[in-house]
């Protein structure tokens, strides 16, 4: 038995058929404009997720990178929205890890967000050289190294081959610094548009109810 399910697609279109955990809260989505559909998807809370994240990353290093606002001032608005879009994480996806049997996974990427926070809002306030020459690649570091561990404790060649994706980029934008912050939110944003968009491979979901009622 191989660790990883070579059968099943790396990524593939959604499949309509959703396990328990998966069903609950999925939302969907159809815009039309006249007889052309724009848009016909469904977002597990999980997709939900990734679509959360995107978008705050997207604001978060996009300004970073463009917009000439005081650092002191970045650090405490993108610290409380961070902190945000965290509780936002727990509260869609606490069923799933629930009944997936991975809460811990939950508690891994907060604190990997709360190390995130502390180190870069510390560097800008202390004024630590070398570590603000260094934030996009600090984050694309940390963001890869939680994509690694929820890679291999879902089994997902997807995840882990996401991890793979910002480890090397956090190796290119740490010798190119000039377009860290804009690479940063383009890899870390655009892994999460496409996980979210995609259903990606996984071992086998656990049994809804069951694990549910037995969970501590």
């Amino acid at each position: 038995m191989t660790f990883f399910n070579p059968v099943e697609p790396v990524l593939r279109c959604k499949q309509h058929e959703l396990a328990f955990q998966d069903a609950e809260g999925c939302l969907h989505l159809q815009w039309r404009v006249g007889y052309i559909t724009l848009l016909d998807s469904f977002y597990t809370r999980i997709d939900q997720v990734f679509v959360v994240w995107g978008l705050l990353t997207l604001v978060i290093f996009g300004t970073a990178q463009f917009l000439p606002l005081d650092w002191a001032l970045q650090a405490m608005l993108w610290t409380g929205l961070s902190l945000v879009g965290a509780g936002a994480m727990v509260i869609l996806s606490w069923f799933w890890v629930v009944v997936e049997r991975v809460a811990w996974l939950l508690g891994a990427w907060v604190g990997l967000v709360v190390l995130g926070l502390a180190v870069t809002d510390l560097s800008i306030f202390y004024v630590w050289g070398d570590v603000l020459l260094h934030l996009g690649p600090l984050w694309l570091g940390l963001m890869g190294v939680g994509y690694l561990v929820t890679g291999t404790t879902l089994r997902s060649r997807a995840l882990v081959l996401t991890a793979v994706v910002h480890g090397l980029s956090a190796l290119v934008f740490f010798f190119f610094t000039d377009w860290q912050f804009l690479g940063a939110g383009l890899v870390q944003a655009g892994s999460l548009f496409l996980l979210s968009e995609c259903q990606w491979d996984m071992r086998l979901p656990q049994q809804g109810e069951t694990a549910f009622n037995n969970s501590p």
